[in-house]
């Protein structure tokens, strides 16, 4: 990702392009987003630098990045040629994680939001990339303290690519509303299931449902208005919630709230692979696959959002309300088929109550921010299985 991340716009679209001519199909690659806690308070802590020197050296060095500010680390599986060992490499990233947390005397949390940490406390971290978004954004980049799951799969083909992105876009409420995990922030109870939604893709520019682009010329013809108008200056500058990668022969999925217990990652992470391959799959066929305007796909974005799992999203060919959960099972139902093959089913479910949903049943019972934050971080240690 480096060298490509040094070519001109002209190079990268090029680059990019050829990527997909002869990338592999369905790999697969999981980012999962984690706080670092102090283990006394439980407050976000700037001690990214910290645990970055502590992995020198070690398997993980070069899957554990920073993201924006220092009280943030990502880990990565890195690519994977089959589910199977995206799903092991997730157990073993986390594992591998909380060693070097041990290590530095640091917590760690993976929700979508914090729920009471000030976004005014974290720092940038100290590398160009992120100095740029700061000296652009400002204020938008300063408060998005958010953590979320991210899914890269390959994708043979540039215009192939575009059409399995372009049905995805139909399928991220759904995916948000399973993912929901981030109902607290700032001390309060936002009513919101996914606040961190509300922060990231509300505030960011070129961020949450794209529209549509058709073929690979019209998104390369698109990033080069973007560069000729000086709206962008590096490609990762499109945050849209599902975005060919032009680092990688990847549609990378990018919707999903941070999951705070391992298991529901990995479900997750195998229903997002699986949708992705069950599309390509359609458009190999010449099945017909939904493409529904963008102000449409807002009111299931905005429910997704607002209700999480416990609500209702639309379902746009009848034009009514259905409950999200059911949504969800008919969406499992329908990529099972191509989940089997790929050895991805087993690991598929909707479960009774996503994180959202656990938290809000607590703080419903009385229990404060600080208890049920002390739980999600609990839950998140339990890194096998």
């Amino acid at each position: 990702m480096g060298d490509a991340q040094r070519l001109s716009p002209e190079e990268q679209l090029r680059y990019a392009r050829e990527q997909f001519e002869t990338g592999s199909d369905l790999s697969v690659a999981v980012e999962e987003e984690f706080a670092i806690l102090d283990p006394e308070t439980l407050e976000l802590s700037n001690r990214f630098e910290d645990m970055q020197a502590a992995a020198l050296g070690t398997e993980v060095e070069e899957h554990l990045v920073g993201e924006l500010i220092a009280s943030e680390v990502e880990v990565r599986t890195g690519r994977c040629e089959t589910f199977a060992e995206a799903y092991a490499l997730m157990g073993e990233r986390r594992a591998q994680l909380r060693a070097i947390a041990a290590q530095v005397d640091v917590g760690l949390s993976s929700c979508g939001t914090h729920p009471w940490s000030r976004w005014q406390d974290q720092r940038i971290i100290d590398t160009p990339h992120y100095h740029r978004n700061d000296e652009i954004l400002g204020y938008v980049v300063w408060r998005n303290n958010t953590f979320g799951l991210h899914v890269h799969i390959g994708i043979n083909g540039p215009d192939r690519a575009i059409a399995v992105n372009d049905a995805l876009r139909n399928f991220l409420p759904e995916l948000l509303a399973l993912s929901a995990s981030s109902p607290f922030v700032e001390g309060v109870n936002t009513r919101l299931h996914s606040a961190r939604t509300e922060i990231f893709t509300r505030m960011f520019p070129r961020c949450g449902i794209p529209d549509p682009y058709g073929d690979w010329q019209t998104f390369e013809d698109y990033v080069r208005f973007l560069y000729d108008t000086k709206s962008i200056d590096e490609h990762t500058q499109l945050w849209w919630s599902v975005r060919p990668h032009l680092a990688f022969p990847t549609v990378e999925i990018r919707i999903m709230d941070a999951q705070p217990e391992l298991g529901e990652s990995r479900s997750l992470a195998a229903l997002a692979y699986s949708l992705a391959a069950r599309v390509a799959r359609a458009v190999d066929e010449g099945e017909p696959l939904p493409s529904w305007p963008r102000r449409l796909l807002e009111e299931n974005f905005w429910r997704a959002t607002r209700y999480g799992l416990s609500g209702e999203l639309l379902d746009l060919e009848r034009g009514v309300p259905v409950p999200a959960r059911a949504r969800l099972e008919q969406l499992v139902e329908w990529v099972q088929p191509v989940a089997e093959e790929l050895g991805a089913a087993q690991w598929l479910a909707v479960p009774d109550r996503n994180g959202a949903e656990r938290q809000i049943a607590r703080h419903e019972e009385g229990a404060s921010l600080e208890e049920i934050f002390v739980e999600q971080v609990r839950a998140g240690e339990r890194v096998r299985g």
